[in-house]
């Protein structure tokens, strides 16, 4: 078997499976976007909460990935398997130019002093959103307790974002991932005294934690990214 036969086969292996899970996140995203619909269709304009917007936002943007994901597997399958080299050169240029746009994105992050800011409105914001909403919508305040319970952290800063919060208003106590304790009543003192670090702070801790991890998939993503462009072009210069 030739070189040239295997990469071939490699192209639509892996193609392939690129083509299945960006109709997969497609058809994912469809259902989102139905279930949202229905949802909103039994509420009046003025009643539709917040999250269901920001569910639309989701629905779309899984679409739009799965479609590019759809694109770029059928380019690269069918291109492979025809060695077309119209199709060949698109799939080169999709995939050279969400290189470019990921390089570029990781150095705009690394080097633009406006991330400390846009760090700190985020801060503002969430806590601000803590105190709004937790305890009073059911959505978020579940979705707040189990981050919490998986992080083991206590807030988006700290135990201070709850003390405004209808939460605290309504039972005078803290939510109990704020006092590492399960049996006890969370109340201020208690929680001071625990010190349970904010959901942030457990992220970025996470993601230092686990940054060899997180960097091995990303130069894994990376070099197969290069692979698939430098293959693209053996079988461009090779095709019909």
């Amino acid at each position: 078997m030739s070189c040239k036969v295997i990469l071939k086969i490699l192209m639509v292996i892996v193609n392939s499976a690129i083509f299945f899970a960006g109709a997969g996140t497609v058809i994912i995203g469809v259902l989102v976007e139905v279930k949202r619909k229905q949802a909103v269709g039994k509420l009046d304009d003025k009643d539709i909460p917040p999250q269901l917007v920001h569910l639309a936002k989701a629905a779309y943007s899984l679409i739009a990935v799965g479609s590019i994901l759809t694109i770029i597997g059928f380019l690269g399958c069918c291109g492979a398997m025809l060695e077309n080299k119209c199709m060949l050169m698109t799939f080169f240029i999709i995939i050279l130019v969400m290189f470019i746009v990921e390089v570029a994105a990781v150095a705009i992050l690394l080097s633009s002093p406006q991330v400390r800011a846009v760090v700190e409105k985020l801060r503002k914001a969430v806590a601000k959103s803590i105190e709004d909403s937790y305890g009073e919508d059911e959505t978020i305040t579940k979705a707040w307790d189990q981050m919490m319970k998986l992080m083991e952290c206590c807030g988006y800063n700290n135990y201070t974002d709850f003390t405004e919060s209808k939460f605290v208003e309504k039972k005078s106590q803290y939510p109990q991932a704020c006092c590492s304790d399960k049996n006890a009543t969370c109340d201020e003192d208690k929680a001071e005294s625990k010190k349970v670090i904010g959901c942030f702070d457990a992220v970025v801790q996470w993601v230092k934690k686990n940054s060899a991890s997180i960097a091995g998939v990303a130069f894994s993503i990376v070099a197969i990214e290069i692979a698939a462009m430098i293959v693209s072009l053996i079988l461009y210069k090779n095709g019909d």
